[in-house]
C-alpha cells in the first residue's frame, strides 16, 4: 500500500478497516489453497472429464447456471500440469482465424486450441522458467504470447504462437524454455501481472520485485521488436500496481486526447496515469473509496472512455464497506475529468463471491468472481444511471458447486480469470481446481451498446 495514501485512506475510511498489502492478499491466499491441497481438492483425477452439456433448467451437468452452455472442458491434468493447479488465461486469434488461448498454470503455460463447435484440444505446454508459483500472467500483443510470473528470476517469456499451427493434437509438445523462446527478458525476475498495450507495442510489467529498482509500479518494456524487448520506463511515484489498463485516450477529457493513459488499480486507489513519455509519466489523479480493502482490477465500461468498473478483492472478504452482505461488489468510476474521477455508484451480484477479474465487451462484463464463476452483466445502462441501479446479471455458470449448498462462500477458490475476445463468440473460464471450460452464453445482448 502507497504511504502517501494511507493517512488519507483512514480518514477517509473512518470505521472501516483500511487497505491491504499484496503480501498479506498472498498469505491469504497460500492459506486457502494449502487447506484445499489437504483434502485432494489438487489430487490426480479429482475431477472427470466433462462432454458439452446445455444449460437447462439452472443446471449444466453438475453446474449451476443461466443462459451460458458448456460446450468444452480440459482438466488442468489433461494439459499436462503435474500440479494441476490454475491461474490466468489469454486468447490469441491466429492471421488464419483459428482461436487459440494460453491457460496459465503454476507450473507453467499451457496451449489449447478451440474449435468451431467450442470444444478444445490440448497442443502443448511452455514450463515455467524457473520455479512453480500459484501467480503467472500472460498477454498476447500480434502473434507472440508474453507471460510473467511471480516465480523467483523468471522473467519475461516471449513466444511465438505460430508454432501452435502446425502442431497436431495427438502429438501436443511440450517447448523448450530456451531454444523454443523468441526472447527470455530479464530486465525484472518476478512480476504479479502482465499489461499489455497492443497499439503502442508496450508490455508494463507490474508488482515487479524490488530488485527491478520500480517499486512494484509500471515496469515499462517494448516489444516492438518481440526477439529484443527494450526497458523504456518506469513508474515508481504510485508504488505497487495491482493491474492497469492502458488506452489511446479517446474520451471526454479533451486536455489528454491522443495520449497513452494507463488506469492503475494500486491496491487502495484508482490511480490515473498519463505515460505518453516513457521517460517522465505523470499521475494526474489517485482516488480511493469507501471500503478499499485491496484495489485489484477493473475495465472500461465502453469506448467512450467515460465510465471504468472497478473490483476490490478483499472488501467481500472482510464485509467492508458496502460490501459488508459479501456478495460481489462492482464499483463504477466516473472518469469525465481524468483529474478528478468520481465514484458515482455500485452493482452488487445476487451471488456471494470475492470477484477477480473482468472484461466489457459490447456492454457486456464478463466477469470471473471465484466460487460464483462466471457471472455477465448487463452495464450499457451506466451512461443514463451512473449509480448502477440499472444493471443486471443476464447470464452466469458456476464453476465451483462445493460451495453450493452454503450459497456462496467469500473464499479464494473457483475461477481465476475469463477471456470473452473471440469473435466467435465463445468465453473460456480458467478455474483453480478443475482446468479451462469453453462456454456459450445464449442469453440476449445488451439492452443498450454504445460500442
Amino acid at each position: 500500500m502507497k504511504t502517501s495514501t494511507f493517512l488519507a485512506a483512514v480518514s477517509a475510511l473512518a470505521g472501516t478497516a483500511a487497505a491491504e498489502s499484496m503480501a498479506k492478499l498472498r498469505e491469504l491466499k497460500i492459506d486457502t489453497w494449502a487447506r484445499q491441497q489437504e483434502v485432494g481438492a489438487f489430487d490426480i483425477d479429482r475431477y472427470q472429464p466433462t462432454a458439452a452439456t446445455s444449460c437447462v433448467n439452472g443446471k449444466a451437468g453438475e453446474y449451476q447456471c443461466s443462459n451460458v452452455d458448456l460446450k468444452g472442458f480440459l482438466r488442468h491434468q489433461d494439459m499436462g500440469s503435474s500440479t494441476r493447479k490454475g491461474n490466468d488465461i489469454w486468447g490469441w486469434t491466429a492471421p488464419n482465424g483459428r482461436e487459440f488461448a494460453a491457460v496459465g498454470q503454476t507450473d507453467g503455460t499451457a496451449f489449447v486450441e478451440l474449435l468451431s463447435d467450442g470444444s478444445l484440444v490440448y497442443l502443448g505446454r511452455l514450463p515455467t522458467q524457473t520455479t512453480s508459483s500459484s501467480w503467472r500472467d500472460m498477454k498476447v500483443i500480434g502473434n507472440h504470447v508474453y507471460i510473467g510470473s511471480e516465480a523467483s528470476n523468471h522473467g519475461l517469456q516471449v513466444f511465438d504462437l505460430t508454432k501452435l499451427l502446425t502442431i497436431s493434437p495427438s502429438s501436443p509438445k511440450v517447448f523448450s524454455t530456451s531454444s523454443d523462446l523468441t526472447a527470455i527478458y530479464k530486465g525484472f525476475g518476478s512480476s504479479h501481472n502482465i499489461v499489455a498495450h497492443e497499439e503502442t507495442n508496450m508490455i508494463y510489467a507490474v508488482g515487479t520485485a524490488a530488485s527491478a529498482g520500480c517499486r512494484g509500479g509500471l515496469f515499462m518494456v517494448n516489444v516492438t521488436n518481440p526477439a529484443s524487448p527494450v526497458k523504456a520506463g518506469c513508474l515508481s511515484a504510485g508504488g505497487y500496481v495491482h493491474d492497469a489498463q492502458c488506452v489511446i485516450y479517446k474520451g471526454p477529457d479533451t486536455r489528454y486526447t491522443a495520449k497513452e493513459i494507463c488506469f492503475n488499480f494500486n491496491e487502495d486507489t484508482l490511480d490515473i496515469v498519463d505515460v505518453t513519455s516513457k521517460s517522465n509519466p505523470t499521475t494526474l489523479s489517485s482516488k480511493t473509496y469507501t471500503g478499499a480493502s485491496y484495489t485489484h482490477q477493473g475495465w472500461l465500461v465502453d469506448s467512450s472512455m467515460k465510465y471504468l468498473l472497478l473490483d476490490d478483492e478483499l472488501d467481500e472478504y472482510y464485509g467492508a464497506g458496502k460490501a459488508a452482505n459479501k456478495k460481489t461488489t462492482t464499483y463504477i468510476v466516473d472518469i469525465s475529468s481524468l483529474t478528478a474521477p468520481v465514484f458515482s455508484g455500485l452493482y452488487q451480484s445476487p451471488a456471494t463471491s470475492i470477484d477477480h477479474n473482468q472484461y466489457v465487451v459490447n456492454g457486456l462484463s464478463y466477469q470471473s468472481n471465484y466460487g460464483s464463476g462466471l457471472r455477465i452483466v448487463d452495464v450499457s445502462s451506466i451512461p443514463s444511471k451512473p449509480d448502477g441501479s440499472g444493471l443486471k446479471q443476464v447470464g452466469f455458470f458456476d464453476c465451483y458447486p462445493e460451495d453450493d449448498s452454503y450459497g456462496g462462500r467469500a473464499e479464494f477458490t473457483g475461477s481465476w480469470s475469463v477471456y470473452p475476445f473471440f469473435k466467435s463468440g465463445y468465453v473460456l473460464l480458467n478455474s483453480i481446481e478443475r482446468g479451462v471450460f469453453s462456454l456459450k452464453y445464449t442469453g440476449a445482448d445488451a439492452a443498450f451498446s454504445s460500442e
